[in-house]
């Protein structure tokens, strides 16, 4: 089960956090990955660790901000059958305390992005007789989390695009979900933790994992697990749903 042999897949910021572990195991289960960053040093740890283990990987410079960059790489990735828009950046501020540049820059990766790599896929998906696009929501995109005002506008437009593409290609056997994460432990939380927290990390270490009713963030292996599961021929029935992988926050936060 959850084959993605002779699968061709695009992961957008492949080479760290979740966007590596869903790599990894897509990789692992037979899919040749294209691991698209910022800088192909972004994506080599990545690629180093998938190619040790046997997996087929290649690495691809790119600006997802930048459409003719993504347009330019997809053509040279040639057809495929997987597109995990995963590449963003986080923002902490509330309305009247995020400056125009900052919530520009959120809006070009997080939402032009993902436009650019949705809009360069559907030829190759048409020439491959279909395809399945998962696309990196948040909680944010559900529920008011304090001073994350830009970044949660991102994702609730990547929610809002994911139902639209799944419905304007269900007739062509394209399939558009999206995964809602809560906290996640990654490298980007412990640097944002040593950052903003120098004095007291344990601590808040706790009090961000606590956040989760569960009581821990989350693993990116356990959002690949589900992103494998949402790409795979066995969720050929599943497209235009979001799932929440959240340790109870949304329903259980009270």
């Amino acid at each position: 089960m959850f084959s993605l042999q002779d699968k061709k897949a695009v992961v957008t910021g492949g080479g760290s956090g979740i966007g590596k572990a869903i790599a990894a195991l897509f990789a692992k289960q037979g899919a040749e990955v294209h691991i698209v960053e910022l800088t192909e040093e972004s994506a080599k740890t990545a690629v180093d660790e998938i190619k040790a283990n046997g997996g087929k990987v290649f690495s691809h410079a790119c600006n997802v901000a930048n459409q003719q960059e993504v347009l330019a790489t997809f053509e040279k990735i040639g057809n495929f059958n997987i597109l995990v828009n995963n590449a963003g950046i986080a923002h902490v501020g509330k309305v009247d305390t995020t400056p125009e540049a900052d919530f520009d820059r959120i809006m070009n990766v997080n939402v032009k992005g993902v436009y650019n790599c949705l809009h360069a896929a559907i030829s190759h998906f048409r020439n491959s007789g279909g395809g399945v696009i998962l696309n990196m929501a948040s909680i944010a995109a559900w529920v008011g989390i304090p001073d994350r005002f830009a970044y949660s506008t991102a994702k609730g437009a990547v929610m809002a695009m994911t139902l639209s593409v799944a419905k304007d290609y269900i007739n062509e056997n394209i399939r558009c979900n999206s995964i809602s994460p809560a906290r996640v432990h990654t490298p980007f939380v412990d640097g944002f933790i040593s950052k903003n927290y120098p004095d007291n990390q344990a601590e808040m270490f706790d009090k961000l994992s606590k956040s989760q009713p569960i009581g821990r963030m989350g693993k990116p292996e356990e959002i690949a697990a589900l992103a494998l599961f949402l790409c795979s021929d066995e969720s050929g029935f599943i497209t235009g749903s979001d799932y929440p992988i959240d340790g109870g926050f949304i329903k259980l936060n009270n």
